[in-house]
């Protein structure tokens, strides 16, 4: 969902087009444990971009996004910063996949007994399905996408109320 969604941002054309993904992105989150996370790193992001690069562009999208006056998720954050940018969108979106890949990884090195160079072949094999990833997501349209992940939702519903955790979501 995150890959459309963010084809959706990065190739919005006016500030309503930008607004909607926004807003449809919200949609996708099912649980609150889901749109904290993701509401919390888009934030952050756009923050942190906003402050440390001087683009009209950006700021202008930024400030659309702002007036919504909700956190925006990541997915949506780091395609407007990519396309005002001037990444590609097939680069950007392998990048940002590439990072959750990491992220997932860095965890599982953490977690698991696991070295740094096992979890670096992990990363390596994900190429193809970065790649293939990158392609669905650039050719499937908005009205398209959906998510058959009830049995994550439930164990997010439940993480979400546990006493002790390692992870947010």
């Amino acid at each position: 969902v995150d890959g459309p969604l963010f084809a959706g941002a990065w190739r919005a054309d006016d500030d309503q087009a930008l607004q909607e993904v926004a807003e449809l992105a919200d949609c996708y989150r099912a649980t609150k444990e889901m749109a904290l996370e993701s509401g919390a790193q888009g934030t952050a992001f756009l923050t942190t971009v906003a402050e440390t690069w001087t683009s009209p562009d950006f700021a202008h999208h930024a400030k659309i996004l702002g007036s919504l006056g909700r956190p925006i998720a990541y997915a949506v954050a780091v395609a407007v910063a990519a396309a005002d940018a001037g990444v590609p969108l097939r680069a950007a979106l392998i990048a940002y996949f590439y990072a959750f890949a990491a992220n997932l990884t860095s965890a599982g090195v953490r977690l698991i007994p696991l070295g740094q160079v096992a979890g670096q072949r992990i990363i390596e094999k994900l190429r193809g399905p970065v790649s293939a990833a990158a392609e669905a997501a650039m050719e499937i349209p908005l009205d398209d996408i959906g998510s058959a992940g009830a049995l994550i939702d439930w164990t997010s519903m439940q993480h979400e109320t546990q006493y002790t955790r390692l992870f947010r979501s």
